[in-house]
């Protein structure tokens, strides 16, 4: 039996509450209006997607009829992550060129098997932030970096679930920047132990989308467009998030799920977007930083981390020049204002 489609668009607006009240977003992304009569929050609507979201889903074509008449004006000022603390989050590196820069700069070989099973870490989940709230560290000697990312959000997934079984568990498709500091990251694994304070923070682009609701742009359990990363206004990269890849979603919750359980929440992301193509530019700045030396570009001229007031922006573009997911919209916060 053919499953109904759920083209569903939602976000979170900030509401007083730790998990906000989740939002209904219109196709255009122009207008919104809340959930809260099906779903006051996105883990209420995960919790029971079976029975919730067919109800969403008829409640958004009701206001496509009605051309969202009583909506208001989405405003991206006002959305927190649409998830915004998660029982999990656990992030993959599947682009092959990404990994084969930065264990370049690591000074150590891509790890055994890395075409043959997902390789994944686990980070911080219980605060995740916005699209337009800053992105805070301490000091611009951690040297600040950003990693654009694709990631999706889960039902509950059963332990043992295969590929085919876990394309069919994926909810939602989001955009991340998943912040990372370069400066200590040596550090920690040089403990053997991985990342910890070397991974502040992640932030979110505003708008969380079904699959059903990207269409063509999904494809083969992944995002089929370009992410476009801009510093300071300044076009940083453009790389394609279904290129150059070794694993889809659905492959990498499998793998997830092997000897565990997901429950129903949980974020699993791609990794760094990254093409070997050097017109793509890059979406970390390690990245651009190892191409530049491999290029032989002195040290002085490499590109620099994020400092105190710098702009990033990052946004996922459609044919038409849509942006599914909004954009992220955020500036650099060093404690006591940089150096």
């Amino acid at each position: 039996m053919t499953k109904p489609a759920l083209p569903l668009r939602v976000a979170t607006r900030r509401n007083g509450t730790r998990d906000g009240e989740l939002m209904l977003v219109s196709p255009s992304g122009l207008r919104w209006i809340s959930a809260g009569s099906c779903a006051a929050t996105l883990q209420t609507l995960l919790d029971d997607w079976d029975a919730l979201a067919p109800q969403l889903a008829r409640h958004a074509q009701e206001l496509d009829a009605a051309e969202w008449a009583g909506a208001g004006a989405f405003d991206a000022s006002q959305c927190m992550a649409p998830l915004p603390r998660a029982y999990q989050w656990a992030d993959a590196s599947v682009y092959r060129n990404h990994a084969r820069l930065i264990y370049q700069w690591r000074r150590e070989p891509i790890p055994p098997r890395y075409e043959e099973e997902p390789l994944v870490y686990q980070g911080g989940s219980d605060v995740m932030i916005g699209p337009q709230d800053a992105i805070v560290a301490i000091d611009e000697a951690h040297q600040v970096d950003l990693e654009a990312e694709v990631a999706v959000i889960t039902k509950d997934v059963p332990m043992g679930t295969d590929a085919a079984r876990a394309a069919d568990l994926i909810a939602l498709v989001v955009l991340l920047n998943d912040v990372s500091l370069r400066g200590l990251i040596p550090g920690e694994l040089s403990k053997g132990f991985g990342f910890y304070q070397s991974k502040p923070a992640t932030s979110f682009a505003p708008i969380a989308v079904t699959p059903d609701a990207l269409g063509a742009a999904w494809k083969d359990c992944m995002l089929d467009l370009p992410v476009r990363i801009e510093i300071n206004g300044e076009r940083f990269g453009e790389p394609h998030a279904n290129s150059e890849i070794v694993f889809n979603f659905a492959q990498i919750i499998a793998h997830l799920a092997r000897t565990r359980s997901l429950a129903a929440g949980s974020i699993i992301g791609a990794g760094t977007i990254s093409n070997a193509d050097p017109g793509a530019g890059s979406a970390c700045i390690t990245e651009a930083r190892v191409r530049a030396q491999l290029d032989g570009v002195p040290e002085a001229r490499l590109p620099p981390y994020l400092r105190h007031g710098d702009r990033v922006r990052i946004l996922a573009r459609g044919p038409d020049g849509d942006a599914p997911f909004g954009a992220i919209d955020q500036r650099v916060q060093i404690a006591g204002g940089g150096r």
